[in-house]
């Protein structure tokens, strides 16, 4: 069973009318996820792929029971406003979608959520899929793409790259094994759900064996994975790789690659290494090492 979503997961898309707020319409229900309505103000009444559009998250949730989940396709101005309204009304998973939200918008957002006990994946995140139970958002692209891609198994995926999500699930697949979930857990400075959150999740699904992670030089949140292994707090065999040991070449402060992939002194990829070897993590030295690492201990 998949950690984050079942094959009962009612799903609301904000930004509905939008482009890339369709084509996810499409995307999800094509792999079975019950997108069951939409949130347009000024557009309630319509529909949408044949999905019932609303005026406010409110009013969706009062008309259509169990919406569990929400995602989120608006301009990066209006963010703030449709993630607080989904925070308002209580629903328990908060996708974003987008991608160049103000980085004091997302702070304050991930304030008030976690405030009510509420998970917001994301910013900037392409979603995440349960292999055969459903998907949230695009990640893995159109159907024909994801059913190349992934297969149901025992190996968890997250990654700091949306990209990189695809690429090691189709590795993996490739070994012969399969996913329980991935995770694009997004690239902005800023984690709603970290790896460390996602690993506690992992460590308490059945399906899953192991797990691997894409991960980036800069911030703190692989650091976070050591003292989480160290403590006793995730035990299921882990490989991780950390992408960007180049950076170190760069000056302090400059952005390589994602938002979130900062250049700091003491946070690099060599120093981030060590940590996570010390707290018993495999260390995949190129990318591709991930399958090979993890399907030994499983």
């Amino acid at each position: 069973m998949g950690i984050l979503i079942t094959p009962t997961t009612n799903v609301l898309v904000q930004g509905i009318t939008g482009k890339e707020g369709q084509k996810a319409v499409v995307a999800m229900r094509d792999y079975g996820t019950m997108v069951v309505g939409g949130v347009r103000p000024g557009k309630g009444g319509e529909t949408i792929e044949g999905v019932p559009v609303f005026d406010t998250v409110r009013e969706a949730c009062e008309m259509i029971s169990d919406i569990s989940v929400t995602t989120v396709f608006v301009p990066p101005f209006a963010a703030k406003a449709a993630i607080l309204e989904a925070i308002d009304v209580g629903i328990p998973q908060i996708n974003v979608i987008v991608e160049r939200i103000p980085i004091k918008d997302t702070a304050y957002c991930l304030a008030a959520a976690r405030e009510k006990g509420l998970r917001i994946i994301g910013p900037s995140s392409l979603g995440h899929i349960t292999p055969g139970i459903g998907r949230i958002g695009v990640v893995g692209g159109p159907k024909s793409q994801v059913d190349e891609i992934f297969t149901p198994g025992s190996v968890g995926v997250i990654s700091r790259s949306g990209g990189m999500t695809n690429e090691i699930s189709w590795q993996i697949r490739k070994m012969g094994l399969g996913q329980s979930t991935a995770v694009h857990v997004g690239g902005d400075m800023l984690m709603g759900t970290t790896y460390t959150d996602l690993l506690r999740m992992f460590e308490n699904d059945e399906q899953t064996k192991g797990v691997v992670i894409f991960g980036e030089h800069g911030g703190v949140y692989e650091f976070e994975i050591a003292e989480l292994c160290a403590s006793g707090g995730y035990t299921k065999p882990l490989a991780v790789y950390i992408g960007g040991k180049f950076a170190s070449a760069f000056p302090e402060g400059v952005n390589v690659g994602h938002v979130g992939a900062i250049v700091e002194r003491g946070k690099g990829v060599v120093e981030k290494e060590r940590a996570l070897s010390e707290a018993g993590v495999m260390i995949a030295e190129k990318y591709e090492d991930l399958v090979s690492l993890i399907s030994a201990r499983i």
